[in-house]
Formats: C-alpha cells, sequence, structure tokens
C-alpha cells in the first residue's frame, strides 16, 4: 500500500463557463457543479457561494467542510463505500486541492452547539484565527431538501452533495502538473529494518455511543458502528476517504477535512520519514455506552495495539465529551499495565475553569497528557453583512453582533489535533 498526494495550490476560487484550473485559480461551472449534485432525488436546489479569507463574512449552521480531493486512474475509489466500492483506501495518486475547502451547510440547526445555531464559518476576526478554516478559500454549497424527509435521509444528502462537489472539483487537476508530492513510506508492522526505532502506534475514536447513532449513518467504508469493535486500520485510509464524520459532530469532533488532514498521523509520519521513530499502525474504535462495552472495547484496542502490532508506545486521542474521557483514560491505562507507553491528547470541558472540574481520571502511570484547551474562550463578533444562510431567518440570526463560544465556531474546538488553543494554568 502506497499513497502518492499530488498537490495543487489554490489561491483564488471563481465562477465560470467550465471547471479547470488557471495556474493557482480554481474555475468553478456552477451549473454543471449544480446539475451532477442534482441527480440526487433527495435534492430540490443548490446555491453555490464564494468565500476568502479575511473576508467579512460569515457562514452556517455548517453541515462538514471537505478538502477537494479525486483519486487518479489505478487507484483506490473516491470515498470507498459512499461514491465507490468498498475497497481499500489509501492506494494511489490523489489529486489535493491544496488551500480550498467544499463547505457544506445544513438547513436547520442541529441544537448540539452553544451560542449561535449550530457551527459557524466565520472568515474575519479573532475568531477566524483560531481556526484552520478561516485561511481557506470556501466553496459554500447550500442544499434544499424535498419537504417532509426524514433528518437521517436529509443528513445523508448533504454528506453525498459534499462529497461529490469535492471530487468534482479536484478532478479538474487531472490533467495538470502538480505544484509538490508527497509519497508516505510504507507502514508495515512486521518490516524488521528500523531495529532500535520506538515502535509507535495510535488510537484514534471516530464515534462516542455518548449520541445514538442516526439510520443509515456512513462513517467507516459506508456503514456506521452499530456492533463496532475496535478495528487496525493503514494510517493512508485515514487521510484518503476511509472515513467521514459522524452526523454528531458536536464537541470539537472532527470534519472530512480534518481525517484527509490528521495532524497526529502526519506528525507521526514526518517522524518515520526521519528515521524518530517505527510508526506501526492505527486502531480505530469507538466510545462505548456503558460500562460493559467500555470494557469489551478498551482491551480489544490495547490487545490489538499489544498483540497485532506490537508497539512500544501509542498516542491516543478522543472523540466527545466525558464519555469518551473515560474510554481513552482506560484504554491507556490497560496500555500501561502491559509496558506500552501511552501518551493522551484530551480537552478541558469544564465551564468554571477550575483544574479540579476538569479532572475525569486520574491515573499515576497515565502522566503524559497533551491538554488542547477548552471551552472557555469566547469571541465578542460584529454584525456583518454578508451572511451566508439557507433561509433569511436564520441568516439574521446569524448576522450579530453575537457572542460565539469557541465551540460554535467550527474547527476551533478540535480535541484531536488541529485546535489552536491550549490549556494554561496561571
Amino acid at each position: 500500500m502506497q499513497l502518492k498526494l499530488a498537490s495543487y495550490p489554490i489561491m483564488t476560487i471563481r465562477f465560470g463557463s467550465a471547471t479547470g484550473l488557471d495556474g493557482t485559480v480554481l474555475v468553478v461551472d456552477a451549473d454543471g457543479l449544480r446539475a451532477l449534485l442534482l441527480e440526487d432525488p433527495s435534492l430540490l436546489g443548490i446555491d453555490f457561494e464564494i468565500v476568502r479569507p479575511e473576508e467579512s463574512c460569515r457562514a452556517g449552521p455548517v453541515f462538514d467542510i471537505i478538502e477537494p480531493r479525486a483519486k487518479g486512474p489505478d487507484s483506490s475509489p473516491d470515498f470507498p463505500g459512499i461514491l465507490g466500492p468498498p475497497e481499500t483506501a489509501g492506494m494511489g495518486t490523489t489529486y489535493v486541492l491544496e488551500g480550498a475547502a467544499v463547505t457544506v451547510l445544513k438547513e436547520v440547526s442541529a441544537g448540539d452547539s452553544r451560542g449561535a445555531p449550530g457551527y459557524v464559518l466565520e472568515m474575519s476576526g479573532g475568531a477566524a484565527t483560531g481556526t484552520k478554516y478561516g485561511s481557506l478559500h470556501h466553496l459554500i454549497v447550500i442544499p434544499y431538501t424535498k419537504p417532509g424527509l426524514p433528518g437521517h435521509a436529509q443528513q445523508k444528502a448533504y454528506r453525498l452533495a459534499g462529497l461529490r462537489a469535492a471530487v468534482y472539483l479536484a478532478r479538474a487537476a487531472a490533467n495538470e502538473t502538480p505544484a509538490r508530492t508527497q509519497t508516505f513510506a510504507p507502514v508495515d508492522p512486521a518490516v524488521r529494518d528500523r531495529e532500535g526505532l520506538p515502535r509507535v502506534a495510535y488510537v484514534g475514536q471516530i464515534f462516542s455511543r455518548q449520541r445514538k447513532p442516526e439510520l443509515d449513518e456512513q462513517i467507516l467504508y459506508g456503514v456506521g458502528t452499530d456492533g463496532m469493535l475496535p478495528v487496525v486500520l493503514h494510517p493512508d485510509e485515514w487521510l484518503d476517504g476511509a472515513l467521514v464524520p459522524s452526523y454528531h459532530n458536536s464537541l470539537g469532533g472532527a470534519e472530512t477535512y480534518f481525517y484527509q488532514n490528521h495532524p497526529v498521523i502526519g506528525e507521526l509520519y514526518r517522524r518515520h520519514h526521519a528515521r524518530e521513530l517505527n510508526f506501526v499502525g492505527t486502531v480505530a474504535t469507538i466510545a462505548a455506552a456503558d460500562n460493559f462495552d467500555r470494557d469489551r472495547n478498551c482491551r480489544f484496542a490495547a490487545n490489538l495495539i499489544r498483540w497485532t502490532l506490537r508497539a512500544d508506545a501509542a498516542v491516543l486521542t478522543k472523540f466527545g465529551g466525558g464519555v469518551p474521557h473515560a474510554d481513552l483514560a482506560e484504554t491507556a491505562r490497560l496500555l500501561e499495565g502491559m509496558g506500552i507507553k501511552t501518551a493522551v491528547q484530551v480537552t478541558d470541558l469544564a465551564r468554571d475553569r477550575k483544574v479540579e472540574s476538569a479532572l475525569l481520571f486520574n491515573f499515576p502511570e497515565v502522566n503524559a497528557i497533551v491538554c488542547i484547551g477548552g471551552n472557555g474562550t469566547s469571541w465578542t463578533v460584529p454584525r456583518l453583512e454578508r451572511v451566508i444562510a439557507p433561509n433569511p431567518d436564520m441568516a439574521e440570526r446569524l448576522r450579530g453582533p453575537l457572542e460565539l463560544e469557541a465551540m460554535s465556531v467550527i474547527g476551533v474546538c478540535n480535541q484531536q489535533g488541529i485546535s489552536r488553543l491550549r490549556a494554561m494554568v496561571y
């Protein structure tokens, strides 16, 4: 398995008569893209908007953000299990429109974030600097679904629209010369050419049973997490379309863009290429609904790290709030008991900003803890003239001025490594 990313920097997006690349300009044929997306019978209409970094603009509520990517010939499929057959992701060439994003809005706020209605894309001011998404050029996709469609069917339509748009745009690069390419060295736990280097693995939660999964939810190769046990994945599968986020993306979950640019996997790969460590693979898991499931899942994950990947050390991240926190800690405790060193990444969700309130576990052996900030950060954002939303009422609610908590600005409170926040005691 080997993945090559062919990157094409995008400095501007504009509408035109044919979709293609003009140097660093992405030209979008809105009519052609609209016709493609409206092949889904769940959709009645589609609107598009373009948003640039530092523009006085606000958009929401956000369903997902996707980096435009498409697979080249003789490669694995685009988003296997959703747009293509469920073949193994992470092989061959992937065209990447670096600096661009497809941002999909939803028609109704899910009500699972605090403050403003749903998750907000903020493109200017302090809130925009708190997230990577403020520096990207966005094609905003606003889908309108048929009346009476069940909520899960609505969200599936949003998912398909976003992924199809991302692939459509990236295919514009197929006949262009990339600015740079990146090929990932194979990760094979059986390879012994790195004797003496620590064998390091990654354990990442991809869903929390703190939330009830939606019907037909597509998370891993097009299926949900019902009955899921921890599973070994090649790192390239995370980066290349095997995973998309849950519809429940509250409490700093993840966007598709995050998985495509996974910072923990990216850093482990960087150190693997520099021969500082031997990155031997990953385990994808979920946070459990009760203590019985927790014990089973945590032991399965720890055993895969110990006996299948034969790791000396592991990095662990979580998805969601307090329940995932407990699973993260228990998996790390089990690994430490097996002689495997761990580093865990957590977020302080205590609203009173007290260390005592943030302390959800206290295992002396789990002592390498990276705290990536909490939810106490907020911004007072001004009234803006340009607001993008699915309807006038929601646009007026978003227009401002608003008090936006960090968890209401998409990308700020990601708990899995992309956050620009950090926690300090002083």
